[in-house]
């Protein structure tokens, strides 16, 4: 059994999963699990975080920011999907439309930006 560097056990992903992380890493990206970055943003981002609410969250509906919370929990879409009673790809149109509302490239960044906002705080 071996534990990737996003620390989810290879047993337990998915195959499409698996080719996805190896096709990015082949092109030079660098993968990382949820809880890896949660634990990097509480580290090195949350120190020199804003404490005034970012006005950007007026444009997430309730559901969006319900996603974003377990987002920055470091819970996947399937882990989401099950927490609030949707499909997968109901998931994905939220974190979709949250990037796209947010103007973020990735997941990684709208957790960060969940942090600095003040949506969610560490330990909350």
């Amino acid at each position: 059994m071996w534990a990737g560097a996003s620390g989810f056990l290879v047993k337990d992903a998915l195959g499409e999963e698996i080719l996805v992380t190896v096709r990015a890493v082949l092109h030079g990206d660098v993968m990382m699990g949820p809880s890896v970055i949660r634990r990097l943003v509480e580290r090195f981002v949350l120190p020199a975080a804003s404490t005034v609410p970012d006005e950007r969250l007026d444009l997430l509906t309730a559901r969006e920011r319900e996603v974003l919370t377990l987002v920055t929990r470091g819970l996947g879409n399937q882990e989401i999907a099950t927490r609030l009673f949707l499909g997968e790809t109901t998931v994905k149109t939220h974190l979709g439309r949250i990037l796209g509302k947010l103007e973020l490239p990735d997941r990684v960044h709208a957790v960060i930006f969940a942090y600095e906002s003040g949506l969610v705080r560490v330990g909350g």
